[in-house]
């Protein structure tokens, strides 16, 4: 073919020689472009480098990251854990024989909800005290017996023995209903009501009884002994009363240190010098 047919043709015959075209990125352009590339790869490096930093260091694996394990039976914690946030699991426990532990800063707070995530129960441990908010607190024994209980109606303590180690002992501003009250051995039971009146009741009975040592029973003013239907029994060998006021008609010269118990109207009674015959009608001026 002649030549005239090719005119885009880079390099071309004339008389001054052969033109060449070049083309691509040359100089400063071609500078640039090689830093930038350079500039890349190190970055790139860097990140790699990070990023195995850090994995090394969070210690991922394929079981799961840190102390965080992941196993068929769900998440496995292992050591000292921080929640910055409520957490919502069905079953938390700790590894066959190591305690659980729950920490906190201000406190700890257990709630139970129903399905309208209402609260039902709830346990409060804080720095003042412990709260627990329910219905009804029970606690009972590994074999299931009840120890203590306590709701609106009534508290009940199920120990076969109540102790009060407090010095002062144990004080009701009520009522106390209780089959026996006792002291443990070699101590002495005291029942005392310094400001107001002491009174025992109980429709079949009330039994005192103290077997290896003394009773007594003091008041300020008055100690009754009444008995409406019944009878009031003092069995014992000796009954002594050395406080009882004493009759003044005796006969002159009578030394004798046998008295007579009489029985004023009103109940007080006084001693009176013994005699042949009843002296106590002779000594009715103890009685008023």
């Amino acid at each position: 073919m002649p030549q005239e047919q090719y005119p885009h043709r880079s390099t071309m015959q004339t008389s001054e020689g052969p033109q060449v075209y070049k083309v691509g990125i040359y100089g400063w352009r071609k500078r640039c472009l090689y830093f930038f590339v350079l500039l890349l790869m190190i970055l790139i490096l860097v990140n790699l480098a990070m990023t195995i930093w850090i994995l090394k260091v969070m210690n991922f694996t394929i079981d799961g990251m840190g102390n965080l394990r992941i196993t068929e039976k769900g998440l496995k914690l292992e050591g000292d854990s921080e929640f910055l946030k409520p957490k919502k699991k069905k079953k938390i426990r700790s590894r066959p024989g190591n305690p659980l532990y729950f920490q906190s800063a201000r406190n700890v707070t257990v709630n139970i909800l129903n399905e309208k995530t209402k609260v039902l129960t709830r346990l409060v441990t804080g720095p003042q005290a412990v709260e627990a908010h329910s219905q009804k607190f029970e606690v009972k024994t590994l074999s299931g017996k009840l120890l203590f209980s306590a709701d609106d109606n009534e508290v009940v303590v199920g120990a076969e023995r109540l102790r009060v180690l407090g010095a002062e002992g144990t004080v009701f501003p009520k009522s106390i209903e209780t089959p026996n009250v006792r002291a443990d051995p070699f101590k002495e039971l005291r029942l005392e009501s310094p400001t107001r009146a002491l009174v025992m009741e109980a429709p079949k009975g009330i039994e005192i009884n103290a077997e290896a040592g003394s009773l007594k029973a003091t008041c300020r003013t008055e100690l009754r002994l009444e008995s409406k239907d019944g009878e009031i029994t003092l069995n014992s060998a000796k009954i002594k009363l050395p406080n009882l006021p004493q009759g003044s008609s005796s006969s002159a010269g009578s030394r004798q240190k046998i008295y007579e118990l009489c029985v004023c109207p009103n109940g007080r009674l006084f001693l009176s010098q013994a005699g042949s015959s009843s002296t106590c009608q002779i000594n009715t001026s103890v009685c008023l």
